[in-house]
């Protein structure tokens, strides 16, 4: 498949970016959560350093994808760590610039009832769809396939799901109706009543440790390293706080 092909696929999607003067501009592949993020970052980013950044947005999965085909982006902001480390075996980036930027955290949003924050609640039959995003391709969806196990409750709730190829189709889904609750990230509700979602307690999944790399085909390295300095600095952590994350270690 022709990396052209992949960068033009439905559920990716490119945001605009003017270019600047310089002509330096560093894209950045973003899971599909962070991307409201990365929009703050990107326009702090361009305001200190003069330098644009062009996200590409999508699921994890298929960002990888695309990243293994050859498209031509300078950095990975992924919503796991396996898959970086997959890209890393691969020999696609350059390992020592390998760190975690920030721990996503996952909600139970339910925009159109009560908030639901129990295996009886999730089980109940007034409940017809539930919203995660493709567990394949989507860590937040890997997640909440574990809080289902940890419940007991999955064959119960299977025949109930409904799967978006990202989380930012899986919030789609709730919030048009076309489920009735939804798994998906704190960063996408944040604003909304607190009455409407539940935060999953930790212990119920594995962190959601997301990373960061430099990959070695980026035709930008030095913007592009530039970039994944800023991601350290604490005017792109308070951001990351800001959005319902914490801020990664930087390792």
């Amino acid at each position: 498949m022709a990396a052209g092909a992949l960068l033009a696929c439905a559920a990716c999607r490119q945001h605009g970016a003017d270019t600047p003067s310089s002509g330096e501009v560093v894209r950045v592949a973003v899971a599909a959560n962070f991307a409201a993020a990365q929009d703050s970052l990107a326009i702090r980013f361009r305001q200190e350093t003069g330098i644009a950044v062009t996200p590409i947005v999508g699921a994890t999965g298929q960002l990888r994808a695309q990243i293994v085909y050859g498209a031509p982006i300078d950095v990975f902001l992924a919503a796991d760590r396996a898959t970086v480390h997959s890209l890393d075996t691969a020999r696609l980036t350059i390992p020592e610039s390998h760190f975690t930027y920030a721990r996503g955290t996952l909600v139970l949003y339910t925009p159109h009832r009560s908030v639901i924050n129990t295996a009886a609640a999730l089980t109940d039959t007034s409940l017809h769809h539930l919203a995660i995003a493709d567990p394949g391709n989507a860590p937040y969806g890997r997640a909440a396939m574990e809080v289902l196990n940890r419940w007991k409750i999955r064959a119960r709730v299977e025949k109930r799901l409904v799967r978006g190829e990202s989380v930012s189709q899986t919030l789609q889904f709730v919030e048009s109706g076309a489920a009735d609750a939804a798994f998906v990230a704190l960063s996408q509700v944040r604003g909304r009543p607190a009455d409407q979602y539940w935060i999953v307690p930790d212990s119920l999944y594995t962190p959601i440790l997301q990373d960061a790399v430099l990959l070695v085909r980026a035709g930008r390295k030095d913007a592009a390293q530039k970039y994944l300095a800023y991601l350290r600095s604490d005017s792109a952590r308070a951001i990351i706080t800001a959005f319902g994350y914490t801020p990664g270690d930087g390792k």
